[in-house]
Order: C-alpha cells, then structure tokens, then sequence
C-alpha cells in the first residue's frame, strides 16, 4: 500500500517536471513566431518606404528617406538593397532611389490604367479646342501614341495610334522629356536620337535651355520640327504608375499661331484638371 502511494507521488512530480519543460517542437514554433513577427515589421517598413518613394517621382536619397520613416540609415540601406534586388526600386544617382519597374509591372497588373482615366478628359478637351489631340506615352527613346481625338476641322493633323514620335522634335516628346531631370533628360535624347537618325538636333544647348523652360512652364512645343506645315504643343505629367504620359495638340501652322495662346490657356485648363486625378 505505501509502495503504491510512493509510486504514484513519484509519477505526479514526474508528469509535473515533464510538464515544465518545454519541448522542442514548442521551442521552434516560439522561433518561428519571432521570425514571422520580425518578417512583418520589415514588411511594414519596407511598404512606409515604397509609399514615402510614390509621392516623389524623381526619388528620394537614403538620408531623406529615413528621415520621411522614422528610421535609421543604416536600416533604410537594408531595406532598399533588398527591394532593389527584386527592381522594386531602382537607383536614379549615387545613394538616390525611385520606384522600380517591377513594382510599376505589378501595379499595371491590376488592370487601373491612365488611358481610361485620361479619356474623358480628352474628349472634353478635343470638343473645346475643336482640334486633335493625342495621348502618348514613353516607349524607349520614343513617345508612342496610344489614343486620339480626331479633330472636327476641314484641315486637320492626325496620327495613327501606335505611331513612333522622337522625345527630341516634338511637343509631346519635349514635354515626356522635361519630366525627367536635366541628367535623365540628356539620356534619353541620346536614344531618341538613335531611334530617330532623321531627326538631328541642331543646337544642344537650345534643346536643354527649352527643357528648362518647359519645366517652368509645363507647355512645350513643336514649331514645324518635326513636320512641315504641322506644328503643336503639348504638356506632361507623371501618372500614379510613376510614367510620365503626355497630351498634345497639333494643328495646321497658319491656325497654331493665330490660336497658340488659346490653346496655351485650354491646355494648362485641362492639366490642372486632370493632375489630382492621374498623379494621386
């Protein structure tokens, strides 16, 4: 009888001593859970980066990024290497970065495009100015046309979609090209000149001081450089995809001057309109 109550106190200090004790399996799923939350504060900061980087198109440097979260560089530097690797982000100049085409490929994956935001606009647009007017995009060292308003004079200027303009000698192009800064500008006119060899650029310098003023003044134009007898202006700006897309109206020579100034007004009307929607 004292044999059995000794046995069985010996068993319940056992079961009590077993019970203590973690197990193994129970010491990896605490590893595990400290894992997974470490795995979702760096997820966390890693988008605070990615949405501090949407509002500035041009990027941002690590110093200012950190600053705009609340991190340490040193933190920021681990984040952003990480989210480059994937071309989340993508460096824009020594310790300067920007949203990456990766995420902008994910983002166009949703099916939100800028050309079913713009359309109406455009159309309003068309039927105040009673002249064409395109819609284009960046496509390598070109402005690629991507919709269009046909206009409702006798004697108009069209294009068709999916025509190639040079970024260098057209309104559209010079507006796409002053989106960028005076370093990224300069690089794409190299490409836009090697996809366009019969267009050369006459003077540089005078291409770069327009860009400037283009920046200034959001209005850039095409003075029959492009074609003769056609000229245009046209106006850009960086949709929420981080793309710079353009819009631009061309006309007959004779009528772009007598109306340029219109036109100049009803553009900038129509940017002014359009910026909180495409660029939010």
């Amino acid at each position: 009888m004292t044999q059995t109550r000794t046995t069985r106190k010996l068993s319940v200090a056992k079961a009590k001593a077993a019970s203590s004790k973690p197990s193994a399996r129970s010491a990896k799923s605490v590893a595990a859970e400290d894992r997974g939350a470490n795995g979702i504060q760096v997820l966390a900061r890693a988008g605070s980066i990615l949405r501090t980087l949407e509002s500035h198109p041009k990027g941002l440097s690590l110093g200012q990024i950190a600053k705009s979260v609340d991190l340490a560089r040193s933190t920021v530097q681990r984040i952003v290497a990480a989210l480059m690797a994937e071309d989340f982000v993508t460096s824009t100049g020594p310790g300067q970065v920007r949203v990456g085409m990766g995420l902008l490929r994910i983002a166009a994956s949703i099916g939100s495009n800028s050309t079913d935001i713009i359309r109406p606009h455009l159309l309003v647009l068309g039927e105040e100015v009673g002249e064409t007017v395109d819609l284009a995009v960046l496509s390598g060292g070109s402005v690629v046309f991507v919709e269009q308003v046909p206009g409702r004079q006798r004697l108009t200027a069209l294009s068709a979609v999916g025509a190639r303009f040079p970024l260098h000698c057209t309104a559209n192009g010079k507006a796409v090209l002053a989106c960028f800064s005076p370093e990224e500008s300069a690089e794409l006119i190299e490409k836009s000149l090697a996809d366009h060899a019969d267009y050369p650029i006459a003077n540089r310098q005078r291409l770069m001081d327009e860009l400037n003023e283009v920046r200034r003044s959001h209005l850039a134009y095409d003075l029959e450089e492009h074609g003769t007898g056609i000229s245009a202006i046209g106006t850009a700006l960086i949709d929420h995809f981080g793309r710079p897309v353009a819009v631009s109206i061309p006309v007959p020579t004779q009528r772009f001057l007598e109306n340029r100034d219109w036109l100049a007004e009803r553009l900038l009307t129509f940017r002014r309109r359009i910026e909180g929607i495409v660029s939010r």
